[in-house]
């Protein structure tokens, strides 16, 4: 493997990215809170390190091959998540694993947090924070591969590498630039949205702002240590719902209806459809499930409230309006196992996509049937589409992989000092990109150990890179020539 191209693209991401430490600064000046020289350090340090990666083989033209990508990908977000961790180190007084943990959580729109006091936190510090969920959400490479024809070679191969979901392959538009382009003209529409929609119910507009970010970037974060809870607002809750769902769906759609007018794409589509009824009947039991056991106590409220949160942790959202883990029954269990499912293939959320829970649904019930009638031929389908076999193979070796990962890093986090508890929703809200958790970590991650800490850093870029191409790179034959 020729790792120059490699390491020139890696570093022009770099400089690319020290220039996200501009807009904490210009909210720093606005708000007065003196921080914008540790975000002015940040740049010229994160730009100073770029430029030395990349002006050794700046001249290095050669065209990237899928490995490439996959291997530009997997550094970069590595790479980036230490990056990022500059200005939280220079700002608050976190160590370098609490400070690594935040930038990946961020970008990596996972949304789980070490820091508390959160509302007595510099204006610019919670805007960085936003921020880096809204970047990772649509993929710092596809904004990258958009304004960076000057990289002089193919994008399609950092495109592949980073996008989620089975159908990753398919481009909206002839070229992978325009691709991107079209993807983040979406991507902003909604987010523009967003933020007036939250304005309109009441935020101010920092707030509106930034939880517009994390929203559509299915992330989190909030400025605020109660989230969404802070402002005991039905209507606040019911703004973020709809872009929580928005956001969670495919993104190939929106374009379809919006660029297109093909509005009848969402009904059409097998994925949206089997979306839209999970989210329907998960919010409906759990509504019924609070009534049942006497928890709503405030009426129509608490049933938004239901609502709210069902749709914040299947989508891998993450916002909070209360102590969902301290639900009745098994609904907090519930809430954490709906994460697994997530939000659509090509959407900004996090879990194993809906899409493969259908696959899996199809083919198991294919197999059922044959036990049936043995010598009788079936075809998994999706629509009115036939489901290759390898796209099913494909399909099934995630699922295998994912679970094993889980399991195996269930364990280790037990064996470095957790409960069973904490384990097992750390690491399912790490994996699927969700945040909040369970037993020790249902407000924040301030309290596990640093080592436990890297564990779950690997758990976010597993998961936001969908597994496959981050251990591609520990195996001996990626290497080989």
């Amino acid at each position: 493997m020729n790792l120059q191209p490699v390491q020139r693209i890696l570093g022009l991401l770099l400089m690319i990215f020290s220039f996200a430490m501009l807009p904490p600064a210009g909210v720093s000046l606005i708000y007065a809170d003196g921080e914008a020289l540790h975000f002015a350090e940040s740049f010229l340090l994160l730009l100073a390190v770029g430029a030395m990666i990349w002006y050794p083989v700046r001249n290095n033209r050669r065209d990237l091959r899928r490995r490439d990508g996959a291997l530009i990908v997997a550094l970069f977000w590595s790479v980036l998540g230490i990056a990022g961790a500059a200005p939280l180190l220079l700002a608050l007084d976190l160590n370098f694993s609490e400070a690594a943990f935040e930038a990946v959580s961020g970008l990596t729109t996972t949304g789980a947090t070490v820091i508390t006091g959160l509302d007595e936190l510099p204006k610019s510090i919670l805007f960085y924070r936003q921020m880096l969920q809204w970047f990772g959400g649509m993929g710092i490479i596809v904004l990258a591969v958009a304004i960076l024809p000057l990289l002089g070679v193919g994008g399609m191969q950092l495109y592949r590498a980073e996008a989620p979901g089975p159908s990753k392959d398919t481009k909206l538009t002839p070229r992978i630039t325009e691709t991107a382009k079209t993807l983040w003209l979406i991507y902003l529409l909604f987010t523009v949205l967003c933020a007036v929609s939250y304005r309109l119910v009441g935020m101010n507009w920092f707030d509106a702002i930034g939880h517009s970010f994390s929203t559509i970037a299915i992330g989190g974060f909030s400025p605020h240590d109660a989230s969404l809870g802070h402002f005991n607002s039905a209507a606040v809750e019911m703004v973020a719902v709809v872009f929580m769902f928005i956001a969670g769906i495919n993104f190939a759609l929106h374009f379809q209806a919006l660029r297109r007018g093909r509005v009848d794409a969402y009904a059409r589509d097998p994925e949206f459809r089997a979306y839209a009824f999970l989210l329907l009947v998960l919010s409906v039991f759990v509504s019924l499930y609070l009534v049942a056991e006497n928890w709503a106590s405030e009426g129509e409220t608490d049933i938004v409230r239901a609502v709210f949160q069902s749709v914040s942790i299947m989508t891998t959202t993450g916002f909070t309006s209360s102590d969902f883990s301290a639900w009745p029954g098994m609904l907090p269990v519930l809430l954490i196992l709906s994460s697994f499912v997530g939000a659509c293939a090509n959407s900004t959320g996090g879990g194993m996509k809906v899409i493969r829970w259908v696959l899996l649904l199809k083919q198991g019930w294919r197999e059922v049937r044959r036990l049936v009638h043995p010598h009788a031929q079936f075809v998994t389908k999706m629509g009115n589409r036939a489901v290759g076999e390898r796209v099913v193979g494909a399909v099934w070796g995630f699922f295998s992989v994912y679970v094993a990962v889980f399991a195996l890093m269930m364990i280790l986090t037990m064996a470095l000092g957790l409960d069973h508890v904490t384990a097992f929703s750390a690491v399912a809200a790490c994996l699927n990109n969700l945040g909040p958790g369970l037993g020790e970590v249902a407000a924040n991650y301030a309290s596990v150990p640093d080592s436990v800490k890297w564990v779950l850093v690997f758990a976010m870029l597993l998961g936001r890179l969908e597994i496959f191409t981050l251990l591609i790179l520990l195996t001996p034959a990626f290497w080989r020539r």
